[in-house]
């Protein structure tokens, strides 16, 4: 049977390796044993599947709690994914043809980057508003907008 104390010396070290670990994911399992630890101060006659429960619930919500609400939005448009662009308007830098390549720059940047190597279908002069239809490794496909 775990003592109160037990419990606490668990989540200490379950913290501490967060140090070795530097996910910000173990530090909710310590927390969670830091929890049961004050549980047990005032309940000591629970029993040990119930400790466990309480452990493996606590860090469950606490983890869940985290990656919801309160972990930090860093994603910037670099971490956009390639479909969420399609239909993003830009200006035609240099004609393109079905054989040559061209560029065209966007207002915003666009996965990273405010001008992007591109191709199309048809023939496109400078200057003309074209769309993305979809991102292809390093290159994007446009059409040209009306």
């Amino acid at each position: 049977m775990f003592e109160w104390w037990h419990w606490m010396v668990l989540g200490l070290c379950l913290s501490m390796a967060e140090l070795l670990v530097p996910a910000f994911f173990i530090v909710w399992f310590g927390i969670g044993a830091l929890g049961v630890g004050i549980v047990l101060l005032f309940a000591p006659a629970l029993s040990l599947a119930t400790q466990l429960l309480l452990w493996a619930g606590l860090s469950t919500v606490l983890v869940a709690v985290w990656f919801r609400h309160f972990r930090p939005r860093t994603m910037t448009s670099v971490g956009t994914s390639a479909a969420s662009v399609a239909g993003e308007v830009g200006l035609l830098v240099s004609d393109i043809t079905p054989e040559i390549r061209g560029h065209v720059r966007f207002q915003k940047p666009i996965l990273g980057s405010d001008v992007w190597e591109c191709y199309a279908e048809t023939a496109i002069k400078a200057g003309a508003r074209v769309s993305i239809v979809t991102v292809e490794g390093n290159f994007i496909k446009v059409k040209e907008t009306k």
